[in-house]
């Protein structure tokens, strides 16, 4: 099978979703589309995707359940897993993500990575914040990525951050 892309709207515009046989490899904000939340025809990864996107945004769905085929270095594979091990609702410091895949020093290539991340909310690299609890370095736009914090009522954490870590 080959890549199929689909798109959908949602609150902060409109999102691509590209898969293949193995699963979902992208999801991404895009300016445009005109097919948007069109369903009927689409891999079931896809109509499991769009489902599970519009319960994340309408607030019911906190931990996704889909088929991922992110494709990157396995360097980037191991960040992009440890980045679905944070939950809904908390951040992790760049500092905090490089420890917890075993490198402590490796905070400059983790944010490279981050930034790579192909898989945007369901690969939650919007929980990434800086090691002074700022907002800093999401590929999708700072505006988007307080967005979806504040969706998730992370922000509120924020400000406990400092004894957190």
């Amino acid at each position: 099978m080959d890549r199929i892309s689909s798109f959908m709207q949602c609150p902060l515009g409109h999102l691509k979703i590209s898969s293949s046989h193995a699963g979902i490899e992208e999801i991404s904000f895009v300016d445009s589309s005109s097919d948007t939340n069109f369903v009927e025809g689409l891999p079931q990864c896809h109509v499991h995707c769009i489902d599970q996107l519009n319960r994340y945004f309408a607030g019911t769905l906190k931990q996704f359940d889909l088929l991922l085929n992110p494709q990157g270095t396995s360097f980037q594979q191991k960040v992009w897993n440890t980045l679905q091990l944070i939950p809904w609702g908390i951040t992790w410091s760049y500092a905090s993500l490089s420890k917890e895949i075993g490198d402590p020093k490796a905070v400059r290539a983790v944010g490279m990575a981050n930034n790579k991340n192909p898989i945007a909310i369901v690969i939650p690299c919007h929980r990434v914040i800086g090691s002074d609890g700022k907002l800093v370095g999401y590929a999708s736009g700072l505006s988007r990525k307080e967005w979806l914090l504040r969706h998730e009522n992370a922000l509120e954490q924020l400000s406990l951050f400092e004894s957190t870590f």
